[in-house]
């Protein structure tokens, strides 16, 4: 299970907080109410109408026993009479209304161990936002939606809540304004339902971290055209990845790592332009890429560890231009490390290590100014390592190239040759030939394993003479 960098993470979703941040500036300030009702009108004097009040203290008793909030609050959003947790807003109408909510994180409402999910909570008609953080911990609760509603609500997020359990309602339907979707590090189960998929106003889905299963239906990615990011990774997934994903054109973030998808990944995905991060790691899926991969100009992450990809290690991926990382490890690829790969300029990050690659390293990679990881270890690469001293004193322990065989590091910069892996060019040659016998060894038990029937070592003609002298 491939684990990214917190680094990785942010740099990947710093574009959803500026989406969200001008959401009501942009198409859905003229489409959604609740947007005119951030404006606070002039003349406000009257307070909350008693029916909202009312829901709003059923709602906070169900989730928090934090005070008596009728006795402590019994005018919420008078000013002096509100809570950290809870935003107003003048309306049209000359009264204030609720229009966010947050539990759980620091400073605002705790939630009470017998928390519950208040599905009261849709029926506050100006309400944009609610956020529930680490709330529903012991008893066990599920996200029920009323079948019938009008909300304003246009982001809602569910994280960390260990109690959360069931499945999504496809009354999730209903919420037709909604923008931000947050369901994520829950004990949600069951399939994700099409009925998503008519919430045509979402630019952020993350269904991340549960255990949802089944097929990703096809409904979910031709239907959501404005999304600019989807995680559904840390599920139990399975079945292929739907061609309509291609639809999906104002996709910038993808992410559907540690799930069990199968088959390869649709040519379609070349039509999104927009894509700045793809990860895929810890599946199912086989070759080949798609051919017009070099179509995703902005590509900046493209994080694919542990597939049984099985085919030769791509040329086209040199012409992502913007790539930042790129990570295909322990996926099978075969062949020689492209020396188009020494054209990403912008590359940080590269992981090809446990495949089966050959040939030499190419020099240009030695020329990548803002590398600062390189794994090639645990592959069948050969000859001279050909990074200059100071490429090495850059890296440090952040290269690795281990478990090479063929590999040594010239004598004139053996100045970090310990933490590399290999060992010097010309240098014990009763060590070095110890270790390529062990290694030629264990690639001759992989091969056995993985392809037949058991055989004779096949060594090379220095291989026998040593062991004939050695044995006899």
């Amino acid at each position: 299970m491939t684990i990214i960098s917190a680094a990785v993470v942010g740099a990947c979703s710093c574009f959803l907080l500026l989406a969200l941040s001008s959401a009501c500036v942009s198409r859905a300030a003229a489409a959604a109410p609740g947007c005119e009702r951030r404006r606070t009108a002039e003349g406000t004097t009257a307070g909350m109408e008693d029916a909202e009040r009312e829901t709003l203290f059923l709602v906070m008793e169900a989730v928090s026993s934090d005070r008596d909030w009728r006795v402590s609050n019994p005018d919420p959003c008078a000013p002096g009479s509100s809570w950290p947790g809870i935003e107003c807003t003048g309306g049209e109408d000359g009264r204030f209304h609720v229009t966010r909510l947050d539990f759980g994180t620091p400073l605002n409402p705790t939630c009470k161990k017998a928390a519950t999910f208040p599905s009261r909570i849709f029926s506050l008609p100006y309400l944009q936002s609610a956020f529930f953080f680490d709330c529903f911990r012991s008893h066990n609760t599920s996200l029920s939606i009323p079948p019938v509603l009008t909300t304003a609500l246009q982001q809602l997020s569910l994280k960390s809540n260990p109690a959360l359990t069931g499945s999504i309602p496809p009354q999730i339907s209903s919420l037709r304004s909604l923008q931000v979707l947050t369901l994520s590090q829950n004990r949600l189960q069951g399939s994700i339902p099409e009925s998503i998929s008519s919430l045509t106003s979402l630019v952020h889905l993350d269904l991340s971290y549960n255990s949802l299963s089944g097929l990703i239906p096809s409904e979910l990615m031709s239907g959501l055209r404005n999304l600019a990011g989807l995680d559904l990774s840390y599920n139990s997934l399975s079945g292929p990845i739907p061609a309509s994903i291609g639809k999906m054109g104002s996709l910038q973030k993808l992410d559907l790592s540690s799930n069990s998808l199968t088959g390869a990944i649709p040519d379609s995905l070349q039509n999104l332009g927009a894509l700045s991060f793809v990860a895929l790691s810890s599946n199912k899926l086989k070759g080949p890429l798609p051919a017009g991969l070099p179509k995703l100009g902005n590509l900046q992450y493209f994080i694919m560890d542990d597939n049984p990809m099985a085919i030769e290690l791509p040329s086209q991926l040199g012409r992502l231009e913007k790539l930042q990382e790129l990570r295909l490890a322990n996926s099978g690829y075969w062949g020689p490390i492209p020396e188009t790969f020494s054209r990403l300029a912008n590359l940080t990050t590269l992981s090809l290590q446990n495949n089966r690659l050959t040939g030499s390293i190419p020099p240009g990679l030695g020329d990548l100014r803002r590398m600062y990881h390189l794994n090639l270890s645990r592959n069948m690469l050969r000859g001279v390592v050909p990074f200059d001293a100071a490429f090495l004193r850059r890296l440090g322990r952040n290269l690795d190239l281990s478990e090479n065989a063929g590999l040594c590091v010239n004598s004139s910069v053996d100045t970090e040759s310990t933490k590399l892996g290999v060992g010097m060019c010309g240098g014990d040659s009763h060590q070095n030939t110890s270790t390529m016998l062990q290694q030629q060894q264990q690639q001759q038990q992989t091969t056995s394993g993985a392809g037949g029937g058991a055989g004779p070592p096949v060594l090379l003609p220095a291989m026998w003479g040593l062991c004939r002298l050695l044995l006899f």
